[in-house]
């Protein structure tokens, strides 16, 4: 944990099951701030929420993915968005467009 400014992290016992965590955590700075959270995904959620009550910076190598569930899952100031994140954005709308059209194209109706 010492040389990440900051995470999630999982506990799983070595014969535990897939899927089952003995627990799940946020640090910051070497040091845990947060345990026992129920999901990864609430601990993704809540990593938001602590990355903004501490008013810091997202992590580097994480910033991208921050930037997207903020600005365009979220929709917190979103009219902003970097280059990397708006292709993202971009080739995701591109994709559910398309696949919505197949699904009317397919459907044929009573």
């Amino acid at each position: 944990l010492k040389k990440h400014t900051m995470g999630i992290y999982v506990i799983n016992k070595e014969d535990g099951q897939n899927g089952h965590y003995d627990d799940i955590g946020i640090f910051v700075e070497g040091e845990m701030v947060m345990d026992n959270i129920g999901s990864p995904a609430q601990a993704c959620a809540l990593m938001l929420g602590v990355i903004y009550a501490l008013n810091l910076a997202y992590p580097k190598e994480l910033r991208h993915y921050y930037e997207f569930i903020q600005k365009v899952l979220m929709g917190l100031d979103g009219k902003k968005l970097s280059p990397k994140v708006l292709g993202l954005k971009n080739k995701i709308s591109n994709f559910v467009i398309i696949q919505f059209t197949e699904a009317i194209f397919l459907y044929s109706g009573p």
